[in-house]
């Protein structure tokens, strides 16, 4: 079995599923916490309108969507805080907006967009060198800014109320979160596809979150299942000749039940 990682695309991809593992493991530990999984469901169907972008522009897909992920987390999270819409509506229309948007920049791109199904399901296997470094670039971002304002993220996803109260800059702290949310959506995109992100967003970090109430541990905690069952999933898909991002998908929720049962 050890022969397929002498294989480059086998070696881009492991190192791929430890660097989507690394964002997941940081701010997928807010979005639970936090409890935006929707909310961040909406951001990742809607940044596949910038990857329709950057097919209409003719630039890489993956660069479109990191300015147009973040502006559909702004323009969430500005509705949520600033306009008299509930949360579910202005999540129901940006992201079907963000869908069609897609859609529209593809249909108007001349040509056939030969590699559009492994942006919305996700293909590991064909994550190129700068993929990878995009993603080391967006990861070194997140966890820079994750560091920096760690305890500002801490009292709003925990108490958002309290955090006005003490003074605390509390929407612009939840808007810098849901960015990051935006840059992890973009990290995720070529492994899993817009349709399955919210699983790698959530599980590996609603597994660790079991075994620990610690901000910190839960972050390496949900990071090393991440790198595990990823890894794992991708071993699977590739032996299996299975999809590769669907694979690693199931393989998360069959650990999350093992685990749930475990617990109890």
């Amino acid at each position: 079995m050890f022969e397929i990682f002498q294989y480059p695309f086998m070696q881009r991809a492991l190192i791929a599923a430890v660097l989507v593992s690394i964002a997941c493991g940081v701010v997928g530990s807010y979005v639970v916490i936090k409890r935006i999984v929707s909310l961040s469901g909406a951001i990742s169907h809607a940044a596949f309108g910038g990857v329709g972008l950057g097919y209409f522009l003719g630039v890489n897909p993956v660069i479109s969507a990191i300015p147009f992920s973040i502006v559909s987390a702004m323009a969430i999270g500005g509705v949520k805080q600033i306009a008299n819409i509930s949360e579910d509506t202005a999540i129901g229309i940006l992201w079907s907006v963000g869908m069609a948007l897609g859609v529209i920049f593809i249909n108007l791109t001349p040509g056939y967009a030969p590699d559009l199904f492994s942006y919305l399901f996700g293909s590991i296997l064909t994550v190129s060198n700068t993929d990878l470094y995009i993603m080391l670039v967006l990861d070194m971002i997140i966890v820079a800014t994750v560091y920096i304002f760690r305890r500002e993220f801490l009292a709003v996803s925990f108490d958002e109320e309290f955090s006005k109260v003490v003074g605390l800059p509390s929407i612009p702290i939840y808007l810098l979160l849901l960015a990051l949310v935006a840059l992890s959506v973009v990290v995720l995109i070529k492994v899993v596809g817009v349709i399955l992100i919210i699983a790698l967003f959530t599980i590996p970090a609603a597994i660790s979150k079991q075994y620990t109430y610690n901000i910190r541990r839960l972050m390496i905690l949900a990071t090393t299942v991440g790198v595990i069952l990823t890894s794992l999933g991708l071993i699977l898909s590739y032996i299996f000749n299975l999809a590769s991002g669907a694979t690693i998908v199931i393989v998360l929720a069959a650990a999350f039940l093992i685990s749930y049962y475990i617990k109890d």
